[in-house]
Formats: C-alpha cells, structure tokens, sequence
C-alpha cells in the first residue's frame, strides 16, 4: 500500500485540527490562523489544501460524518442484537462527551445553528445528518425484523424520533452537565417506547 503524500498528510491534520475547534469555538469562532499554528503550516499555505473557510467546514463536516457512520458501525458489528449495538454506540458518544469534561456536544448540531446562512454548509449538514439517520434506520429495520422494535411506524420516523431526542438530550447535558437526559432520552425510546 502506497504511503500517503505528505500534503494529503497535513490536509487531514488540519481537517482534525478544525473539527476540534468548530466544536469548541464553533464555525465563525475558529480562526483559519488559529488552525494553522496548532499545525505548523505557514500561513499562505492554507489555499493550497482548500478554496476556502467554507469548503474548508464541508471537508470538516464530511470528515465528522464518516467517522460517525465508522463509530456506529462498529458498535453494531459487535453485536448480532441491532438494539445492543445502538446503545453501545450511544454509550460510546457518552463517554467522549464525558472525556470532554460535558463541553462540546455533536458537531452537526451546533453547526447546524450557526450556520443557516450558507446554503453549501447547511447542504452539507443534512447529507451528515441523513447518512446517520439512515444507517440508525436500518439497524431498526433489523430490530423490527428480529422482533425488538415495534413495527408499526416505519424505522426512518423512529430513527428521526431518536436521533432528534437525542440531541435535545445533548443540550440538557451540555446544561446539567450530568449524563442522565441521555440515559432517560435512550431508556424512554430505545428500551420503552420502541418496543413491541
């Protein structure tokens, strides 16, 4: 296997570098410079990787979802159970939060609400979004299948249901600082409403 050019090497290290401050300072509180320096790469340098902040927040935005959609597959190839597998997930998301000290929350999200005004990032945002939407959807449409999940509303409303649960549940976190709206967001779903 051919070793990665070192320029693709540096465009990923920024890519990385972004999404940490996105989620920190958000979009129009990360500074192109501010990215760069935690790098090391000079500053005229960083056109030579993207056209601009914004197709700089899609790579970042793209990159966030295709570590979401590893992240959870993952989690359900552990298990032959779909509902397992979605709350190892969860549980995951859990303890990254907790590692950062409740502050943070998901990328999509806050993105979501900074950034109404670009048309080519909020497009972005609903591609991340949908892909997450839709790989949950099929590990419900297995649970349906399998008996564990109540099949008479479709699996897509129920991953939307979930998934938009979750993220206000996130914000009570974010407030609370306690993982407990997440637990109750998972046992009222996932372990009540959802079944059978």
């Amino acid at each position: 296997m051919a070793r990665p050019r070192r320029s693709d090497d540096t465009r990923q290290l920024l890519v990385e570098q972004g999404a940490t401050g996105f989620l920190t300072n958000g979009y129009h509180g990360t500074g192109i410079k501010q990215i760069l320096d935690a790098v090391g790469v000079p500053k005229g340098s960083f056109y030579n990787y993207f056209d601009s902040k914004e197709s700089f927040g899609q790579a970042i935005i793209d990159h966030h979802s295709l570590c979401v959609q590893r992240n959870l597959a993952e989690a359900l190839g552990r298990s032959p159970d779909p509902v397992a597998g979605l709350h190892a997930f969860f549980e995951r998301l859990m303890d990254d939060f907790v590692r950062a000290e409740f502050s943070g929350g998901c990328l999509i999200a806050n993105l979501g609400g900074e950034l109404e005004g670009s048309d080519v990032l909020r497009g972005s945002l609903a591609a991340a979004w949908n892909s997450w939407r839709d790989a949950v959807a099929a590990a419900l449409r297995r649970a349906q299948e399998l008996g564990r999940i109540r099949e008479d509303i479709d699996a897509t409303e129920l991953a939307d249901l979930l998934l938009e649960s979750w993220e206000g549940a996130v914000i009570r976190m974010k407030i609370e600082r306690s993982l407990e709206p997440l637990h109750r967001c998972l046992r009222r779903l996932l372990d009540d409403y959802f079944r059978p």
